[in-house]
């Protein structure tokens, strides 16, 4: 009997110090596969001598009730973390977070060499997957184009998230904006959808210098549609050209045809030409006020905007060819 008291007071007793031992060092990464219960978690535990004891951390477990709670993921363990502490990490799911940013005005071909690229995130889409992406997601807009569809944000993610998971969070954090904004819109634009939106939006993403001249340049594109005029917006051009565009754009560029070109068609393109920001597509519904049916890049970053065709020549002549009217090629 004296045995048996001895025996458990020993047990008690080693149990308590090790509810109060601490982690030594810091762990940088510590993966909670799906699938795995208390007794594989507090085995892995010991082995990589993070605890002391498998058996008691797995009786901690069960006596707090956290056995059956642990959540998969990949958690970064920092020294002098009780065995509790670990638990509860654990429970709360505070797993290791990777972060991705999209930038904005990019391609969905710039896009998705991000997303090739990236070693956090698990590769499981083929260049034909890429193809049909919007057929591959979950999604309203399935019969278009996948240019524009995808939000630039930078999106945190844990390890396992796959290329197509990330997709989907972009492309819902896109709708939903894009949703929310055309719902709250005013009746006073020739816009007839919130696709119409997001191309528009893609368009003033790609001219805007200055965040100021957002709702200026909006308001010139804007100006133009109402009065059915062509937009004259060179990132069309450059869009429809495609890898034939060479990082210069010439005036045969501007003649030749493509459904992008808006300098031979009128209205808006077929589709968005690049992943507009909140911001961009905002300024598209609440724009500046004016008559401006031009501007013209000043250098530092900021756009003139003028009324008339005259006032644009020679905002023109001295933004661009430095006072040098004789340079002028304009109609």
């Amino acid at each position: 009997m004296f045995m048996l008291l001895v025996s458990g007071y020993y047990i008690f007793s080693e149990f308590n110090a090790f509810k109060k031992s601490k982690t030594v060092n810091n762990i940088q990464s510590f993966e909670i596969k799906k699938g795995s219960n208390i007794r594989t978690v507090a085995k892995s535990l010991h082995n990589k001598k993070i605890i002391s004891s498998s058996q008691y951390f797995r009786v901690l477990a069960k006596l707090s009730k956290k056995d059956s709670k642990i959540k998969a993921g990949e958690y970064q363990l920092n020294q002098g973390l009780t065995p509790i502490n670990l638990l509860d990490l654990f429970v709360k799911g505070k797993t290791i977070q990777y972060q991705t940013r999209i930038p904005e005005g990019i391609t969905f071909k710039d896009l998705k060499s991000i997303i090739k690229n990236d070693k956090n995130l698990k590769q499981t889409l083929s260049d034909d997957d890429y193809e049909i992406i919007m057929q591959k997601i979950e999604t309203k807009y399935k019969h278009h184009k996948p240019e524009g569809w995808f939000y630039p944000d930078t999106f945190s993610f844990p390890r396992g998230t796959s290329d197509l998971q990330f997709l989907q969070r972009s492309h819902d954090a896109m709708q939903d904006i894009l949703i929310k904004e055309w719902e709250g819109r005013k009746q006073n634009t020739k816009l007839t959808s919130e696709y119409d939106l997001l191309i528009l939006a893609s368009i003033i993403e790609k001219e805007t210098g200055a965040p100021e001249d957002r709702g200026k340049v909006a308001r010139v594109f804007l100006n133009r549609l109402d009065k059915n005029m062509f937009l004259q917006t060179d990132p069309t051009v450059i869009y429809g050209m495609g890898n034939s565009y060479k990082g210069n754009i010439r005036k045969k560029d501007l003649r030749k045809d493509t459904p992008y070109n808006t300098y031979t068609r009128k209205g808006l393109p077929p589709s968005p030409i690049s992943m507009p920001s909140a911001a961009s597509i905002k300024a598209v519904l609440n724009p500046a006020q004016g008559d401006m049916l031009f501007f013209v890049a000043k250098g530092d970053g900021t756009s003139y905007f003028s009324n008339t065709y005259s006032e644009h020549k020679k905002a023109v002549i001295k933004y661009l060819l430095n006072g040098k009217a004789s340079r002028y090629k304009g109609n």
